[in-house]
């Protein structure tokens, strides 16, 4: 009954990071499929990755570097697939953190062109 209750669980919590990482995907300006995979959000994050400007701040903390770092989280929960529900939940979680902040980072800059 318990590994039921953690199986069950650990599955809700992948389906609701995946629904997260598919709403920061969209916000990023990609057009997300119906019942995305996570390879194909790793893919959507990786051109905004590749499109996001720089923007000043701490090295190794801007967009772009968060993003990239977002989806090698991606990419390792792709490749562990079923095998380690909880280190791929860890993985998903760090790639919400990662482009949380990037979008956070972002927001500022988005307000500072719209005042120009």
């Amino acid at each position: 009954m318990i590994n039921r209750d953690i199986s069950s669980r650990l599955a809700a919590g992948r389906g609701r990071r995946v629904t997260q990482l598919a709403e920061a995907a969209a916000r990023w300006g990609g057009h997300v499929p119906d019942d995305p995979g996570i390879t194909e959000l790793a893919d959507l994050l990786e051109a905004a990755a590749n499109d996001a400007h720089d923007h000043p701040g701490e090295p190794g903390h801007n967009p772009r570097t968060l993003l990239t770092g977002a989806v090698e989280d991606l990419r390792a929960a792709a490749r562990l697939g079923g095998l380690l529900p909880a280190v791929t939940l860890w993985h998903l979680q760090r790639a919400i953190d990662q482009e949380h902040t990037a979008h956070q980072q972002t927001v500022p800059a988005q307000r500072q062109e719209r005042e120009r």
